[in-house]
Parts: structure tokens; sequence; C-alpha cells
């Protein structure tokens, strides 16, 4: 038979018996949500996505210097920069992989033949001898099944996915330290609240001293006035408390210590404004980095499965050398001292106890896990908006029937003011009306903070900000498959 042919028929069966253990067919594409579940919740299409410094918004010179510090020196940022890193530094392997790989050798070795060898120095003419080698190396591993393509698109997709969850981190970062902020200013607002209060109560408790001594009231009712007096006092320690705790936590959010904290003014809360935008529910996939994130992941789990099933399929490589060989150091570079290698090489995957069958379950065990942690996390994104955006439906309803009942309030308070000035009443009604007043402005301005941690708790749901430049590709209809069509010629940058 002519050696070509018989060559042929050779690598036929070959490729025949190592596709005899094939694993079935790939599985269907996990169906994956392509919208938040967010139908029935009050948007407006007036109502824009939060900017990527969202912060900003509030227009405060403070808040804008915290965020600055905290993101140059975050560990946890610097922990998932490197995550990015590394998973950049992966699919860099998994690109080599598919080149040839080129090297070169030298070997200069002397060595010195034993008298009782297998061919004696006497026989040979020599005892000494130099041994040189100098060669170039060849070797390519053809792809033929797109094994070596499937894995590079996984650790692209790694990469991705990589970038986004730094990006949540940012996010997580930025809106903790808004919060803290927030909740720091909203317990100084009430703070003056507490300090007026307490010196309402403190004239209170005056007046009603004054009027047991001089036998007008009972002393229970200055005993009364003296507890409200001290209870006032408790609430006010009690804020001045909360203010100190917060702002520890924005010290430890920020990487300082407490007091290397810059000096905080207090300031006016700032107006509420945020609202769900109309078109939430087919945007939010795309707009949440966490979301973007675990896409990502089912798209490399996807690639992982199509590299398992490959391994199933014989693989064919080459490898050539060519170089010098010589005993002789004069004669390393002769042309008769040239040496040549070239030839295929074959693996055929024929008993491997099992191995192959299991790594193929597991990568889809793993494609169907992480579609399921997708799709809970699509349900848990809808919640998180839904509760922010009702909660503050809720609080903006609360702070109206409260400035209405401050309005009413003030009235009264003006009221007895004039009845004072007109002689008709003592202080005490007077007193005990700005007292009120004020209780019920400390509460106003408690709603006020709830607003705004509201607020920012939208921002965080919405993705604050991020938007994934293949966002596209992640949630159109055509993407539903769990892998990509094409692979990008380099890997994407690694920083976020």
């Amino acid at each position: 038979m002519n050696p070509a042919r018989a060559a042929g028929v050779i690598a036929l069966l070959a490729l025949l018996t190592g596709c005899a253990g094939l694993p079935p067919a790939l599985p269907p594409p996990p169906a994956l949500r392509g919208d938040a579940p967010l139908r029935g919740l009050p948007s407006s299409a007036q109502t824009a996505w939060p900017a990527a410094d969202w912060w900003r918004d509030f227009d405060d010179a403070q808040l804008d210097a915290l965020m600055q510090q905290a993101l140059r020196g975050s560990p946890d940022l610097v922990a998932a920069r490197a995550r990015v890193r590394a998973a950049a530094a992966l699919a860099g392997l998994s690109a080599a992989a598919r080149r040839p790989h080129i090297g070169a050798s030298a070997d200069l070795t002397r060595q010195r033949l034993s008298e009782n060898g297998l061919i004696p120095p006497r026989f040979l003419g020599f005892t000494w001898y130099t041994q040189s080698d100098l060669g170039a190396q060849l070797e390519y591993s053809f792809d033929f099944w797109g094994k070596q393509h499937a894995q590079l698109a996984s650790r692209i997709d790694d990469v991705r996915a990589a970038r986004a969850e730094a990006q949540a981190v940012r996010l997580g970062l930025t809106t903790a330290i808004a919060s803290a902020y927030f909740a720091w200013q909203t317990d100084q607002a009430q703070l003056r609240d507490a300090d007026a209060l307490v010196k309402l109560q403190q004239q209170l408790h005056e007046l009603s001293a004054a009027r047991v001594r001089q036998g007008l009231d009972p002393e229970d009712l200055d005993a009364g006035a003296r507890l409200r007096w001290a209870q006032a006092n408790a609430q006010r320690e009690e804020l001045a408390g909360i203010a100190q705790t917060q702002r520890a936590v924005l010290a430890a959010l920020v990487g300082v210590a407490p007091a290397q904290l810059p000096p905080l003014q207090p300031r006016p809360l700032p107006a509420v404004s945020a609202a769900l935008p109309h078109d939430a529910r087919l945007q939010l996939l795309a707009r949440r980095p966490d979301l973007v994130a675990l896409r990502w992941q089912v798209e490399a789990m996807g690639e992982q499965v199509r590299a398992a099933r490959a391994s199933f399929l014989p693989n064919l490589s080459l490898g050539a050398m060519a170089g010098f060989s010589s005993i002789d150091s004069g004669k390393a570079l002769a042309l008769g001292s040239r040496v040549f290698d070239v030839g295929p090489a074959l693996n055929l995957p024929l008993f491997d106890g099992g191995a192959l069958k299991a790594r193929y379950g597991y990568s889809v065990a793993q494609l169907d896990a992480a579609a399921a942690r997708y799709n809970q996390a699509v349900l848990d994104a809808a919640r998180e908006v839904g509760v922010a955006v009702l909660n503050l439906q809720r609080l903006g309803a609360q702070r109206i029937s409260q400035q209405r009942a401050l309005m009413a309030s003030a009235e009264l308070s003006s009221q007895a003011a004039a009845r004072l000035r007109q002689g008709l009443t003592d202080a005490a009604p007077t007193i005990t009306s700005e007292a009120s007043l004020i209780a019920l402005h400390a509460t106003l301005t408690a709603l006020h903070g709830q607003q705004l941690a509201a607020e920012i708790a939208l921002i965080q749901a919405l993705g604050g900000g991020y938007q994934d430049d293949d966002h596209l590709r992640a949630t159109s209809p055509a993407a539903a498959t769990t892998t990509s069509s094409t692979v990008p010629a380099h890997v994407p940058d690694a920083m976020p």
C-alpha cells in the first residue's frame, strides 16, 4: 500500500476511535431573565440614571473630598483591581496557547569517556570530547475543535466579570460613605434642635420652681418639669454619641483614624430628587455591576462547557527543530553538523477512567449554577429597587404630613406668643408651644435624613452610574446563548 495512503487510513481510524467517546450534544442555553421584574412601581420618564460621580449632584465639597480620599487608598478597591489584573494575566496565558511557540537552546558539554565503557576510547581515538548543540524549536497545537478558542473566550469573560466586580466594590464604598456622611449631617441638625429643646425645658423648670416657691403650684409639677428637662438632656447626649459613632464609621470607610478625618462642618441637608427611570425594567441588567459580573460568569461557564466537550476529541500538534550538533567544537557551525527534526503528534483520549465525562458533567453543573445565581440576583436587584422606591414614596408622604403639622404648631406658637405680649398668660404656654414646635422640626429632620438614605439606596440599586461597555451583547436576545461567537483579538484592559 502507498505509504501516504496508509498514513491517511491510520489517521482516519485514529480520529474515529478518538470520537467514539463523545459526550451528548451541547446543553441548551440556560434560561436567563431578559429584564427586571419592576412592573407596577412608580417611575418617571423625566428621571435620568445616576451619573458615574453621582455624589457630585449633592453639591457638597466636603463629601467630594471624602470620596476622592477613599477612592485613592481603599484596600478593597486595590484588591479588586488586583483581581482584574490576575484575570487578565490568565487570559494572556490562554491567548499565548493559541500561538506558535518558538524557542532557542545552546548547550556545550565537556565529557570524558570511560575506558571500560561500551566503546573504549582506544577505538575512537580520544578520551575527552566536547559536545556542542545549537538549535531552535517550534511547537504549535492545532485547534481543530475550538478548545483553545473556548478557553480564551472564557478567560476574557472572566476579565470582564472581574472588572464589573471592581465597579461593584467601588459603588458599595461610595454609597456607604455618602450614607454615613448624611447620617452625620442629620445628627448635627437634630443636635441643634436638641440643644434648643434643652434650653426651653430648663426655662420651664425654672418657671415651675418659681411658682412652687410662691405657693402657686404643688411640688409634683416642678418634679415633672425636672423630669422633662432631664429627658431632654439625655436625648441630647444620645444624639451626640450617635454623631460620634457616625463620624468613626465615616473615618473607617475613608481609611483613616477618626482623629485624622478632615474637619467637617454642619451643612443644610440637600433636597431629595431620586426617582425610578421609566426604562429601569430593561436597562437595570446592564447598569448594575454585580448583575453584569454574574452575566459574564455565565458566559465564561458556557465556554468552559465547550472546552470540556472538545477535550473528548483528538489533539494534533506539530513540532520542529533545526540546529547544529557536533562533538568537534571546531565544526560546531559547519554545514555537515546540521540537524533537522519535524513531525506531527496526535493525542487520542481513549481510556481515562471517566475523567473526561466527569469534567464535562462538572462544567455543565457549574453553568447551571451560574445561571441560577444570575436569575436570583436579578430578583434580588428588583427587590432592592422596589424597596428603595417605595421607601422614598412613603417618606415623602410622611414629610408632607409632618410639614403640615409643623405649620399648625407654628401657628399655635404664634398665638401663644401674642397672648403673652398682651399679658393674658405667663411664659409657660409660649415656651411649651415652642418646645412642641422644635420636637416636630426634629422629627421632620429625621424624615429628611431617612429620605436621603433611601435615595442613596436607590442610587446603589440602580448601579450608581455604571454601564457595561458590552451590555448589548450581555442583554440582547441574540446573546441568549452562553458563548461568544467571536473572541477579541486582544485581552481587555485589566484596569476598571
